[in-house]
């Protein structure tokens, strides 16, 4: 079974030879085939350069310009990433390596078609973040609730999908900015797919790159036509 690591990236080049480092020596441990496809969303910082003479053929370069969003990123290498299980994880693994053999484990003795992380089933999810991230996150989590009825945290950056799951969810997913999380966990209740949640929290924390007016503002937005559009969508 070959595994796929999928991470998002933009301006990135402080941290990405580091992560890439991390995620390497974890997934060796888990599995001798897999692969890492950093996605560059655009940069301007000369990550991709970084990224292509790391010199690890386990790890490969994907991306586009100019900045299109995370969502745009996640989806390109979703679509490009052809392992049998494909994870998704941010830049600077604010939820740690420790949790991709958890996901891993729940794939290998479940039935799960997407395993995501949660940070609301344990005590420790928010631990680590200001009060704003923790407002702005609960918020949102509420306002998707309403508008969807789903019961996840659908910002959690941390998320793994069944080959066949992520083919289908992915292509049909049409939203670069941050509530493509949103339009994923839509399409995939609207497909029939089994999610399984795993309790995750932050153990990495930096500045979001999220502009709390402008950003939330578009989040809210997306959300109402995310739904409208799904649900005109036939299964």
């Amino acid at each position: 079974m070959k595994l796929s690591l999928v991470i998002p990236a933009y301006n990135e080049s402080e941290i990405v030879l580091e992560t890439i480092r991390t995620v390497t020596v974890r997934l060796a441990e888990l599995t001798e085939d897999y692969e890492v496809l950093i996605v560059d969303d655009g940069s301007t910082d000369g990550m991709g350069r970084l990224v292509r003479d790391c010199g690890d053929p386990h790890v490969r370069l994907e991306g586009y310009t100019p900045n299109r969003g995370k969502g745009c990123a996640v989806r390109t290498g979703m679509l490009a990433a052809g392992g049998d299980i494909i994870l998704c994880t941010d830049a600077d693994l604010a939820y740690g390596v420790d949790v991709l053999a958890v996901m891993l484990d729940r794939f290998r003795s479940g039935e799960a078609d997407l395993v995501i992380g949660s940070r609301r089933m344990g005590s420790e999810g928010y631990k680590n973040y200001p009060p704003l991230r923790i407002l702005m996150s609960k918020c949102f989590g509420l306002l998707s609730h309403m508008i969807s009825g789903l019961p996840y945290d659908t910002q959690c950056g941390l998320k793994g999908y069944q080959r066949e799951s992520a083919q289908a969810i992915f292509s049909r997913c049409t939203t670069d900015g941050f509530s493509f999380d949103f339009e994923v966990l839509m399409r995939a209740d609207r497909l029939g797919l089994k999610v399984e949640q795993i309790p995750v929290s932050v153990i990495n924390f930096r500045a979001s790159k999220v502009n709390v007016v402008k950003d939330s503002a578009r989040m809210f937005r997306d959300v109402f036509r995310i739904r409208r559009a799904v649900r005109r969508e036939k299964p």
